[in-house]
């Protein structure tokens, strides 16, 4: 895991004291080496966290032995000992053991097809000399992010945005589209940047920059192919044979590595599934797994993550949290790119926090939930089937009846916040009532939020319809599954977990998101994945033989922090000072603050997921002071 930078510029001198500050801005990605190499019109930059032969040779920007090829890579390719056992029966000979070789050899040997052999998560620029071209990539579900701005004369690129505005070639204008789409869902899809000029490599894309000629951006992987050819499965028992054979697989690739590993442990079948595997491939005593929890009980998951890791007698290590929120607030807001605010973001920054004081790299089990319909709201879009068939003026008056007489709770994704979110979104048409499950301010209440005259924007709410019209034909749950991977997974989930993790030099590895265990599961029947309201079914049944039944029947409970207590209590202050800071009023109508504020302190209203979203907001625009120009 590392950070990349770069500036490609076909008329001026090359950009090397810029890309050196870019470089030099994402240590905390890369602590053990660093380097900056020129060449022509690019100068490419690199830090590095040393996992694969973390000899100085096996360092950054590589050039392969001729100084044809120079390469800069963020990830891990799991599969790299395969390719090179393949390119060594073609007489290619090696200087290190490192993956980033095999990608030069690899693209010398394949050209940019040598991405249909790669099994990875990965963010590269590799320089192609005799052809004066740049070739960028993303791996398949987009673990790894990447920005980038084409200016007049090239491109500048890296792997965070803090890093990229350093470039005095980079933008600076706020994007209205972003702002609007942050207040729908509390995060910015891949296709919208928060700098406008600014733009994200899609996963599953590479770019080809190449003298005299636009930029190409290429899709080299299709996700709704999976979810479009089916397999005919005839057999569940099969299929779990095969689900537990391809997670021993992507454990075992993912289990690679020169230096101490380890795996987060919430309890739930995701990551126990993880560390169950690992535990059979290594044996339990060399298994190593991490959980932390809360001090409220309604929000800790410790008991059960302990049940499991007790079961299978792993190395187990834990840690209650209870920090000065107040204090530590701010620097959670400053470790990401672009305004952000899944409030699983505070648990998850102290998890990696207290894991990367015993491992380098740990194991995730995210992505299991996208991939065998795990979430609530696949339930909600299975109820809907039906309840929308009720006329509007029934679900309406239900809903209000609710809203009037149920009390409100500031319990963990409490039932009654569940119950309005469900009810409000009833009377819309999939997916739009699938995207309503996710959102934080609906249509009409951004109106009410954005200062007169900003854009109201409802971009994001297209974007889920655009991706259910990826995958015509297939059942609904299959749409809901694919727009989440397109949506939440790569712009929350996976961004989430890659700037914490790496905010405290961690690697974090996902094994459900081996591109192969991805076709498998797009490729069940949805009926096997979710039955009848029994989520991941599929993956429970694989597991009964390694988990206890105890771990298989608990409801998700998921890795939320208790914000909307914090902001009636520790956190209302530096809240109040976020979401009334000069930046943010200049977008936020400071009328519409005080009413969720004052709703949120009398109980009337959960606001939390609310406030948190605009009190991140707020830190952002201070923290990175860009131009505001609505």
């Amino acid at each position: 895991m590392c950070g990349i930078a770069g500036a490609l510029d076909w008329v001026s001198a090359p950009w090397v004291d810029d890309v050196r500050s870019m470089t030099d801005a994402m240590v905390h990605r890369g602590p053990d080496a660093g380097a900056i190499e020129a060449d022509g019109p690019l100068v490419l930059g690199h830090r590095r966290l040393s996992i694969i032969d973390t000899r100085a040779i096996a360092n950054q920007p590589m050039w392969n032995q001729d100084k044809s090829l120079c390469i800069v890579f963020n990830g891990e390719i799991y599969n790299f000992g395969e390719l090179r056992a393949e390119l060594e029966k073609e007489n290619v000979a090696f200087q290190t053991n490192s993956d980033t070789e095999v990608i030069l050899h690899a693209y010398a040997r394949y050209g940019v097809d040598c991405l249909q052999r790669m099994v990875g998560m990965y963010a590269f620029a590799l320089w192609d000399r005799a052809k004066q071209r740049l070739f960028i990539a993303r791996d398949r579900m987009g673990e790894k992010p990447l920005y980038y701005h084409v200016t007049s004369e090239g491109i500048i690129f890296a792997s965070e945005l803090k890093a990229l505005k350093l470039h005095p070639r980079c933008p600076t204008d706020i994007n209205p589209r972003a702002i609007s789409q942050f207040l729908s869902l509390n995060y910015i899809l891949t296709n919208t940047c928060i700098l406008n000029g600014v733009e994200k490599l899609p996963p599953a894309h590479f770019m080809l920059v190449e003298r005299g000629k636009a930029p190409r951006v290429q899709e080299y992987w299709s996700l709704k192919n999976a979810f479009l050819n089916k397999p005919d499965w005839s057999d569940p028992r099969l299929a779990q044979r095969r689900l537990n054979e391809l997670l021993q697989q992507s454990v075992r690739g993912q289990s690679i590595a020169d230096v101490p590993l380890g795996a987060f442990l919430s309890g739930g079948i995701d990551s126990s599934a993880i560390v169950a595997t690992m535990a059979q491939l290594s044996g339990a005593e060399l298994t190593k797994a991490f959980s932390i929890g809360f001090k409220e009980e309604s929000y800790s998951e410790l008991p059960e993550s302990q049940r499991v890791a007790q079961f299978l007698n792993v190395d187990y290590k834990t840690r209650v949290v209870d920090p000065d929120m107040a204090a530590h607030f701010p620097q959670i807001v400053s470790c990401f790119d672009e305004p952000f605010a899944d409030t699983s973001m505070i648990p998850t920054y102290f998890l990696c926090q207290f894991t990367r004081e015993n491992v380098t790299v740990s194991l995730s089990g995210d992505g299991g939930d996208e991939l065998f319909l795990g979430y609530q709201t696949y339930v909600a879009d299975k109820l809907h089937r039906v309840l929308s068939r009720c006329p509007d003026a029934v679900l309406g008056s239900v809903y209000r009846l609710v809203d009037r007489l149920w009390p409100v709770s500031f319990n963990k994704v409490s039932f009654d916040y569940r119950l309005r979110q469900f009810l409000r979104g009833g009377r819309l048409d999939f997916p739009r009532s699938h995207y309503s499950w996710r959102t934080i301010f609906s249509d009409d209440e951004k109106e009410a939020v954005l200062r007169h005259g900003l854009s109201r924007d409802s971009d994001a709410a297209q974007d889920f319809e655009r991706y259910c019209q990826d995958v015509p034909g297939c059942n609904y749950l299959d749409q809901a599954s694919y727009i989440d991977m397109k949506t939440w997974l790569v712009d929350d989930i996976l961004i989430k977990v890659d700037q914490a993790s790496m905010a405290h030099s961690l690697e974090s590895r996902n094994p459900y998101l081996d591109h192969r265990v991805v076709e498998f599961a797009a490729g069940l029947p949805v009926e096997w994945k979710l039955r009848g309201f029994r989520a991941k079914a599929i993956l429970k049944d694989s597991q009964e033989r390694h988990l206890p039944r105890e771990t298989l029947r608990r409801k998700k409970r998921g890795f939320n922090a208790p914000v909307s207590n914090w902001f009636s209590g520790e956190l209302m202050i530096i809240g109040k000072q976020a979401t009334y800071d000069t930046g943010i009023r200049d977008w936020i109508s400071t009328a519409t603050l005080d009413k969720l504020w004052r709703a949120h302190a009398n109980r009337h209203e959960d606001n939390g997921l609310k406030l948190f979203g605009l009190a991140c907001l707020g830190l952002w625009l201070e923290q990175h002071r860009v131009a505001v120009k609505g």
